[in-house]
């Protein structure tokens, strides 16, 4: 009996689970090579021709024009890992992978997938036992190891040569947002900082300001730039003449009516301005548009004012300055405006805007070119977060492996008490946790064997701490060295590549509507077995053409 469409296509059993497989470890491999510090980067083209340099695992997944639907799951793992813990996304992909990899393995030794699920979470709970075990307690106050986080996160990407300077920069924007709760524990804030971005200059001059920046010109040639006292209107009307709500004509009969017309017109818009003078305000940023003769009136009151300015800059000044956004000049008192310094840096043509008791901090980053200043401001976001997370959660780990080649020593421990078939499971997530020091060995081109021999070898011993440093090619303690990483992103990374292995193992049957991908494209190419389309749409890792 035939019950499904003439387009639908099924995939069952053995073959679902390994289009499945093989799907999700594509992705896995497509930013493998992107990990550590010595990983390389990728060129994303997009149909536009935009093109995107960078090795942050979940920006290759997100431009990546990926279409089939278990890829697409695994794309959701870097977006979790992102979103929870700022870094880690390429590591938290590559151990699904991994995982994967080898319960497929399992799997042709007629090992139940129900076995393998129940052995990856009992193996991804006391892993995630042992990284609080293994983890170090940090005071959100010790800024060396809180820059040593930074430095950590930055490696490897555009931020690398100037690590030092930006971990600077990125530490002290992360503790001025910081706050300590009633309970002692402390509340990062990251709304309050604010990145803006600019090229023609090295990364060494990026610039952390208790303040904002705002890139806007001046309404008016006459207008005073440099205020070391101010007070700010943030404004959300227009300094204009006020247009009739519906189409009105109006009839003259005489010069002298029409004057009468554009004296009333010219009135309107003093009085406007003068409500702004009376009011005390020395800056106004005005959301929307400022006539041309109010900017007039404006400058021969020596007010400084800017027109359209962006909404999330005027809520950001609301941070910077105090005050409040004034949406009707009528209601305009002393206790609207806000109170700050406003400097204008005209060779980059900015302005900087301080407040006394500002909560909002900016990052102004340069570099020399847009590719490059994109990168950097990605590398600083991730850097930001994992410090935010760091003095959060108040727990790092060492870094180069270390952690992973622990835990798959203490898991292979752990597995000898666990029985049946769920032992083997156990077993092969601790061999999962070790691809990380192989493929941060391989980018650093070092033989990936000896590596992993001698930092099994280390950690025998006794030396939980011992990870490899990408750079010198040694085994050493690694966070006496100042690679140093947070427990809690490791600890997502585990929470979401177990979770999304045993997604994708638990499905025994896939049944499609048409073509295997989630585009809808008729135009795919491919024949795997079944008519799966090659790998479900991928198109070749998303029509990224030869970029990966």
């Amino acid at each position: 009996m035939i019950i499904l469409g003439e387009d639908s296509q099924r995939v069952k059993d053995r073959d679902a689970q390994a289009y499945n497989i093989r799907a999700a470890r594509a992705v896995a491999e497509a930013v493998r090579s992107t990990l550590g510090p010595k990983g390389m980067d990728k060129m994303l083209v997009d149909s536009m021709g935009d093109v995107t340099v960078t090795n942050d695992g979940v920006t290759i997944l997100k431009e990546m024009d990926i279409d089939n639907p278990t890829a697409e799951m695994i794309i959701e793992v870097a977006e979790t890992q992102e979103d929870e813990a700022g870094d880690g996304t390429t590591t938290a992909v590559a151990i699904a992978g991994e995982l994967l990899k080898n319960a497929e393995d399992l799997l042709e030794q007629d090992i139940h997938p129900t076995a393998v699920i129940k052995g990856y979470n009992l193996a991804s709970e006391k892993a995630r036992e042992e990284v609080d075990n293994i983890a170090t307690q940090v005071d959100p106050d010790d800024e060396d190891l809180l820059k040593k986080v930074a430095e950590t996160s930055m490696t490897g990407k555009g931020a690398e040569l100037n690590k030092e300077v930006l971990a600077n920069l990125v530490v002290g924007a992360v503790q001025q947002v910081t706050v300590e709760a009633d309970d002692g524990s402390h509340v990062v804030d990251m709304e309050n900082v604010k990145i803006e971005t600019q090229t023609g200059r090295s990364a060494g001059e990026s610039e952390l300001l208790r303040g904002a920046v705002i890139n806007k010109d001046p309404v008016h040639d006459d207008m005073p730039v440099e205020f070391d006292e101010a007070n700010i209107l943030l404004l959300n009307e227009a300094i204009e003449v006020e247009e009739a709500g519906v189409d009105t004509q109006v009839s003259i009969d005489s010069p002298d009516q029409l004057q009468k017309f554009l004296d009333q017109e010219e009135e309107q818009l003093k009085k406007k301005v003068d409500q702004i003078v009376d009011s005390g305000a020395d800056v106004v940023f005005c959301q929307k548009g400022i006539d041309d003769l109010a900017q007039h009136y404006l400058a021969k009151q020596g007010v400084l004012a800017i027109r359209r300015t962006k909404k999330s800059d005027i809520e950001f000044l609301k941070n910077v300055v105090g005050g409040s956004v004034v949406t009707d000049l009528d209601d305009i008192g002393e206790s609207e405006l806000g109170f700050g310094s406003v400097r204008r840096d005209e060779e980059d043509e900015l302005f900087y805007v301080e407040g006394e008791d500002a909560h909002g901090v900016t990052l102004l980053l340069r570099g020399s070119t847009d590719h490059v200043v994109d990168e950097l401001e990605r590398g600083i976001k991730d850097a930001l977060d994992v410090v935010a997370t760091t003095v959060s959660d108040g727990r790092v780990l060492a870094g180069g492996g270390a952690i992973e080649v622990e835990l798959a020593s203490r898991l292979r421990d752990y597995a000898d008490s666990v029985s049946g078939r769920e032992q083997l499971a156990v077993e092969a997530f601790a061999d999962a946790l070790e691809l990380v020091p192989r493929v941060l060995a391989e980018n650093a081109g070092l033989d990936s064997i000896d590596t992993l021999v001698d930092l099994r070898a280390a950690h025998e011993d006794g030396d939980v701490l011992a990870g490899l440093n990408a750079f010198t090619g040694d085994v050493e303690d690694t966070f006496e060295a100042g690679i140093v990483e947070p427990a809690h992103a490791k600890e997502q990374a585990l929470s979401s590549a177990t979770e999304a292995a045993n997604l994708v193992l638990k499905i025994d049957d896939i049944i499609a509507a048409g073509d295997l991908s989630t585009g809808g494209n008729d135009d795919e190419e491919g024949g795997a077995p079944g008519g799966m389309g090659g790998m479900g749409g991928m198109g070749g890792m998303g029509g990224m053409g030869g970029a990966m």
